[in-house]
This record gives structure tokens, sequence and C-alpha cells, in this order.
């Protein structure tokens, strides 16, 4: 891979990286919901450096597909199920910003700890960012169960998903373009039944807090 191709591509997945980590130190829920945006849309650059590289149109359709989805259609849900009415920021996550901040570094460094053979093992220069995709994972599965609010669980799916994606993307330069149409299908159908979900425990309870669902409950 010549120099201005590993460039892109080494800025278009460090920038997944850097969303992530944007996400853990927000607290207002259209801003999270903005960098998600830019996540989707630099994890639909990195297929598509790969597929101009290789000359591989399933992979540059599938960029398209993952820029369209991930990048505006899911976004926009999430801004929907935000709705009028609901709290603009999480206010109490089970870890606060500063210590979430300290515990993603130490996803980081773990997430390039374990994988260097992995890297070393797919032995391009694409395969030496495929701790960058694992540490995006490590750090969506950190917001999917340290915040209360279902739109952030929302996303900490979302970057489970784009964390996975980008380390196929770099793996094997890219995946079927028919398996990440059908992954990214699935990953929007989940995000309409939880946006209803959320629709629906906003009218009857007049909030979504699942600490305050749980006392509820109880």
């Amino acid at each position: 891979m010549n120099g201005e191709f590993s460039s892109a591509l080494t800025f278009s997945a460090g920038t997944v990286l850097v969303c992530a980590v944007t996400v853990v130190g927000l607290s207002s829920i259209r801003t999270v919901i903005r960098v998600v945006a830019v996540q989707g849309v630099a994890l639909g650059l990195v297929a598509m450096v790969l597929g101009v590289q290789h000359r591989d149109a399933g992979l540059v359709a599938t960029a398209v597909v993952v820029i369209v989805l991930k990048g505006v259609a899911i976004p926009l849900l999430l801004v929907r199920a935000g709705g009028a009415g609901a709290p603009a920021r999480e206010r109490r996550p089970l870890v606060n910003i500063p210590a979430s901040l300290v515990a993603s570094a130490t996803l980081i460094v773990l997430a390039f700890v374990t994988t260097r053979g992995v890297a070393r093992f797919v032995g391009t220069s694409a395969g030496a960012l495929v701790p960058v995709g694992v540490a995006t994972l490590l750090i969506g599965f950190f917001v999917l169960v340290t915040r209360r609010r279902p739109v952030f669980q929302i996303v900490g799916l979302l970057m489970v998903d784009n964390g996975i994606a980008l380390v196929a993307f770099l793996c094997t330069a890219g995946v079927p373009f028919l398996i990440e149409l059908g992954v990214s299908l699935d990953v929007l159908l989940g995000v309409v039944v939880l946006m209803v979900l959320t629709r629906r425990l906003r009218t009857e309870f007049g909030d979504v807090d699942l600490d305050e669902l749980q006392e509820l409950h109880d």
C-alpha cells in the first residue's frame, strides 16, 4: 500500500477510535449522536480507501452502504428517538466521565497489547491497525454497560458493531457486500425497535432512566 493510501487509511481508522473516546467524554445526547455519525462516515471511508486501493467494486459499494446507514440513517433515527421532552444530557452515568476516560485509555492499551500478534499475522499496513478496531469494540462495550439512557446504550451497541466491522475490513480487505448489507440492516432494525420502545416508555412513564424504571419495578 503506497503512502497516500496508507495515510488515508490510518487517518480514517484513527478517526473511528477518536470518536469512540469522544463519546465516553460527553454527556450531551445530541452531541454524542453527531459524533457517532462521524464515526460511521469514517468507517465507510476505511472501506472506501481499501476498495479503491484493491480496485474492488464490491468493497466500494459496501463503503457507500456503511456511510448511508451508519453515517446518516441511524443517527437521524437516534435524533428522533431523543424526541421532544427527552432529557438533553446523561446526568448520572454509572461511571463518571473522568473515570470513564481513564478506563478508555486502559482499554486502548489493553487492545494494543493483546492484538499485536494478530497485527503481525496479517502482515500488512492495514493489519497493523487492527488494535484500533478492537479498542473501539471494547469502548463500545464500556459505554453499553455504564450509561443509563437507552440512546447511549444504542450508541454503545453501534460502536461495538463498528469496531467489529473495522477489524473485518482491516484483516481481510473487506467483507462480502451482501454480508455487510445484512449486518447493517440488522443493526438498523435493532435501532428502530429500541427507538419505538424508548418512545413508548417515555409516553407511559415520562422517563427512561434505567435506575428509575428498576425502582418502579421494585
